[in-house]
């Protein structure tokens, strides 16, 4: 099973394109190689049309977004459970490539800086972060992308990576890092490096958990070689803050980093969920809430994941030549 293969072809290029401003401005930058005048013009359009103008409509003059999932985290107080889908819909937003230059998101993020609070934490603004290493891995992601970085909360984090390389929400009473609270707080750190803090404690610590990653081969124990959890070898999108093979490959690409033996087996995983048509499925969706309806149906086509299968085996593919 080869990875070049697997170049996409002009019909998934069309179908792929046939789709929403936030699909085709990335498919346009990082499959077909648009010129960064045609590519700029269309992300510009995720503020106005299609599903990122939707998810920004549905914020609250107060800064949050909120809704009515069923049966999900019932056990929070309304307030609580609002900042956490506060929080995946900004992630969306970020993932769907609004341009945080745009007057729709310099008016998004101001709500949420000037009228958001942790108020179980004395008040503490929101993008100053919480508790957790894995909400604050996505706050520090969202902080630096659409507003400016937040130094203490990156240095916080750093603090709190453990000896394995990983980071865990349930340290210190844990010593093992969680792959969830990993590749949180490895995008995290990511924005911020590129919203100009490149420093050296950072990259170190931020390669530290790669390696984590990699000595694991993006999904197995590192004792027995076993897989840990066969719910990483589907994909979905939104992950929200769950772990998989592709959303960890995905980090990889983003970062620049290149890949070695040590991915090999989570390629095979990417490429064997390819369907006969060149398309990527849905495999399964998250119980976590955002107030946007986007791809829905398990086991069909997936736009989300064929895009990035197929930015993937290409990033694979290009740094072996």
């Amino acid at each position: 099973m080869r990875p070049e293969g697997y170049a996409p072809r002009s019909a998934h290029l069309k179908w792929l394109l046939d789709s929403d401003p936030a699909i085709r401005w990335q498919v346009m930058r990082d499959l077909s190689d648009e010129s960064p005048q045609a590519i700029a013009a269309e992300r510009s359009r995720v503020a106005t049309v299609g599903w990122g103008a939707q998810l920004l409509a549905r914020q609250s003059l107060s800064g949050k977004w909120s809704g009515s999932p069923r049966a999900w985290r019932d056990d929070l107080p309304k307030e609580h459970r609002d900042l956490i889908i506060t929080l995946y819909s900004l992630v969306a937003l970020m993932d769907l490539g609004l341009d945080p230059a745009s007057q729709q998101a310099c008016t998004m993020i101001n709500r949420v800086d000037e009228r958001l609070v942790f108020k179980w934490l004395k008040n503490r603004p929101y993008l100053q972060g919480e508790t957790e290493p894995c909400i604050n891995g996505r706050i520090l992601a969202i902080g630096c992308y659409f507003k400016q970085p937040n130094d203490a909360l990156a240095k916080q984090l750093l603090a709190e990576q453990l000896e394995d390389g990983g980071w865990n929400c349930e340290a210190p009473a844990s010593r093992r890092s969680s792959f969830h609270t990993t590749i949180c707080v490895l995008e995290g750190l990511l924005e911020y490096e590129r919203a100009g803090r490149k420093l050296a404690a950072v990259t170190e610590g931020r390669e530290r958990g790669e390696e984590y990653l990699l000595e694991r081969g993006m999904f197995r124990s590192l004792r027995t070689g076993e897989v840990i959890d066969k719910r990483w070898l589907r994909f979905s999108y939104p992950p929200f803050w769950h772990y998989d093979v592709l959303r960890g490959l995905d980090y990889l690409r983003n970062a620049g980093t290149k890949p070695d033996s040590r991915v090999t087996g989570a390629m095979k995983i990417v490429m064997e969920r390819r369907h006969q048509n060149g398309r990527w499925p849905l495999n399964l969706l998250h119980p976590e809430f955002i107030p946007l309806q986007m791809e829905r149906e398990v086991g069909k086509a997936s736009r989300w994941n064929t895009l990035r299968a197929l930015r993937v085996l290409r990033y694979y593919n290009s740094s072996k030549q």
